[in-house]
């Protein structure tokens, strides 16, 4: 199989999704690898580590024309500009609420495996939690706060809950069965810090904080929309940059940068790698997509797009196309 990984293309994103020991591993069963220039500069890694650990060094289209292309993000416009038709692609996806960029990989054919959806025999995200932990941790380390609330006890929010503790605040973490609109309200409108951790796989976040609660809550309290790649918790949250990571709106800070990871990128590019290999090696060791996707169950469950097709009736429904489910009789054809 020929895997093919790819610079980051997302404004600020510094993350490589394979470093060169997990390279070395794919190459040494025998499998390419084709790294696109410059891929693992943001993390400490030349082309040279890279062509070391017995990858070939590329540029961007070539990249492409693989079997397999993994990355970090979810696809940008400037990838679209280079993807080859048909491209299969490992990586966060992010679809929800995205219903333009669903079209665009509909439109080339696209199949969209999406590692936010991948989910194990005990029902947890392997790939989506060690980004979650890490961003947890980050969106509290930037504020101070006596009083932080927490909407969500997944993996970002106890580990932002967890941060908090140490930090001497008090905590008050709403699990999804307790976030009532009365329990938010109380706890938010004193709160220095709410902290927004929900995910619902393939659905967009609820808005828990509507703009008439945000417009109440203390002047100069902040919202951590750790949630905002699928739209966020607040009404009044939309996505910013590591370049300007904040703005204030109805008087609170709000924080929704949907990279948090990337401002460790070294940490986070490490984590990610290790969580990421094993998935690679079965992908790779089936040397077929379609194989590993018949005899493995979790990658087959982070399937959005088949071959064009929007397999995920949510994701189908935002964006205008047919809802096509994927079958065994689809994966056999393309085994």
């Amino acid at each position: 199989m020929i895997v093919g990984v790819l610079r980051e293309t997302k404004e600020g994103e510094r993350r490589v999704i394979l470093l060169p020991p997990a390279v070395r591993e794919i190459t040494a069963e025998g499998h390419d690898v084709r790294v696109e220039t410059r891929a693992g500069l943001g993390v400490g890694f030349d082309d040279d580590a890279y062509r070391e650990a017995g990858a070939d060094i590329v540029v961007a289209r070539d990249a492409w024309d693989s079997d397999l292309v993994v990355k970090v993000k979810e696809v940008q416009d400037a990838d679209l500009a280079v993807m080859s038709r048909g491209a299969a692609i490992f990586s966060f996806h992010h679809l929800p609420g995205e219903p333009e960029r669903t079209r665009a990989l509909a439109a080339r054919g696209a199949t969209a495996i999406a590692f936010e959806m991948v989910r194990d025999a005990r029902g947890r995200y392997p790939l989506l939690a060690p980004m979650s932990r890490i961003a947890g941790r980050m969106a509290v380390e930037r504020f101070p706060a006596r009083k932080v609330l927490v909407l969500g006890a997944g993996h970002a929010g106890s580990a932002a809950a967890e941060t908090a503790r140490r930090r001497g605040a008090e905590v008050v973490v709403l699990r999804r069965a307790d976030a009532t609109p009365e329990n938010i309200e109380r706890h938010a409108l004193d709160a220095d810090l709410v902290v927004g951790a929900v995910f619902v796989a393939g659905a967009p976040t609820p808005k828990l904080l509507p703009r008439s609660l945000v417009r109440r809550m203390k002047r100069g309290a902040a919202i951590a929309d750790i949630s905002i790649d699928a739209g966020g918790v607040a009404e009044t949250s939309r996505p910013t940059t590591h370049a300007e990571p904040t703005y204030v709106e109805e008087g609170v800070v709000h924080y929704c940068v949907p990279n948090i990871p990337s401002a460790n990128p070294a940490e986070a590019a490490a984590a990610l790698s290790e969580a990421v290999l094993p998935y690679v090696l079965d992908f790779a060791a089936h040397d077929s997509v379609a194989v590993a996707l018949q005899r493995n169950a979790e990658l087959r469950g982070g399937v959005l797009l088949w071959q064009g097709r929007v397999t995920h009736s949510g994701i189908a429904a935002e964006a205008g196309l047919p809802y096509s489910p994927l079958t065994d009789a689809d994966l056999a054809e393309a085994a």
